[in-house]
């Protein structure tokens, strides 16, 4: 791991803007109709439930990324296997949510640009800030968060003043019961996002002030997921169910209704900005957690050699996960949340807790 301390409040923009990421701007969800929010809020409860759990090896092995307990746990081979796994885990993920921001970006603002341009654009920037280091990802994290409630502040108090919301779109609440509610909570929205903030486990190690982690954590996930589901309740309200239900980015809709006097209008930038923001940290940080990964399972000396081999590799997967970008939704919400979101973010880490808590156990009786 690179030589390098990050404080508190870096550690907690980084989280918070990881958080919301694309969640902010997409239907997050929307299976459980007009009670969306609802299901986020459940969705949190569930992310909380595990949060304690990746905390737990965070207390356990302070110093170490996840790669690194992972063969204090499970012995130098097979915790080197399931360190790679996590890796390559990690690689993917940034290559689904560089995939949003392009698509994103070509549907709304670009459509004449290819996407690999874009891709590309954006992948120079991550590369260009993590070969400076993770401070310099903290420290930026810290200026871009004020402007991002500057943004949330000003569309809001738009949208409001506009007229456009009308509260009686939320009604009936618990229309369909709690089934569709609980069945978009557990695992839908627990795994995306909230369960993605395993991904921190890589970067908890650099914290100046470990014994505050716990507080950030926690901090940032209950603040993230209250603005998530305040926005869902949001976007029903201004558009109404069927209107969110159809939409790919609804708060891009949303926001798109506003006019004040014939005069303010097309304000879709602030969404697009707000989105740039927060997907430029959630990529950046699922990526230099891949790149730690690689470094600490294959013994480099520093990340700086691999950032943009891992890159080129980073744009070319973007692109070929999915021909467009309805299959490339459809993925995320099949293969993606029960393939891949229950193993890697209950069953092994509730593997490794187990195994943690035997092995404490044998040392205080050997002791």
């Amino acid at each position: 791991m690179e030589k390098a301390k990050v404080s508190v409040i870096q550690l907690f923009s980084m989280m918070f803007l990881f958080e919301l990421g694309s969640a902010l701007v997409v239907s997050l969800g929307s299976n459980a109709g007009k009670d969306a929010w609802l299901s986020i809020l459940l969705g949190l409860c569930g992310g909380i439930a595990l949060f304690f759990m990746y905390y737990f090896l965070f207390r356990q092995y302070p110093t170490l990324p996840l790669t690194g307990y992972a063969r204090k746990i499970f012995g130098k081979y097979i915790g080197w296997m399931i360190g790679l796994v996590y890796t390559v885990y990690f690689l993917y993920a940034a290559s689904r949510n560089l995939r949003d921001f392009s698509d994103l970006l070509l549907t709304s603002t670009l459509p004449a640009t290819p996407l690999l341009a874009i891709t590309i654009l954006m992948i120079l920037a991550i590369c260009y800030v993590l070969y400076l280091g993770i401070e310099v990802v903290g420290r930026t994290a810290e200026i871009f968060i004020v402007i991002l409630i500057l943004f949330g502040l000003i569309g809001n108090f738009l949208v409001l003043v506009s007229g456009g919301v009308k509260f009686h779109n939320l009604q009936p609440i618990l229309e369909n019961g709690w089934k569709p509610i609980l069945m978009t909570s557990f695992p839908l929205v627990t795994y995306f996002p909230f369960a993605e903030m395993f991904v921190f486990t890589m970067i908890l190690p650099y914290l100046n002030r470990p014994k505050l982690a716990k507080k950030v954590w926690l901090s940032a996930f209950i603040s993230s997921g209250l603005i998530l589901s305040y926005t869902a309740a949001l976007n029903i309200a201004v558009l109404g169910f069927d209107e969110v239900g159809r939409s790919t980015f609804p708060l891009l809709s949303t926001i798109g209704k506003v006019n004040l006097m014939e005069f303010l209008q097309r304000l879709d930038a602030i969404v697009v900005f707000t989105f740039l923001i927060t997907m430029f940290f959630k990529i950046t940080i699922f990526f230099y957690a891949a790149v730690i990964g690689m470094v600490d399972l294959f013994k480099l000396k520093n990340h700086q050699q691999i950032i943009l081999p891992a890159g080129v590799i980073l744009t070319f997967l973007s692109m070929m996960i999915a021909s467009n970008f309805a299959e490339h939704i459809e993925e995320g919400q099949t293969i993606t949340s029960y393939y891949i979101h229950i193993p890697l973010h209950i069953i092994i880490p509730l593997f490794m807790v187990v195994v943690a808590m035997i092995r404490n156990r044998f040392k205080k009786k050997a002791n």
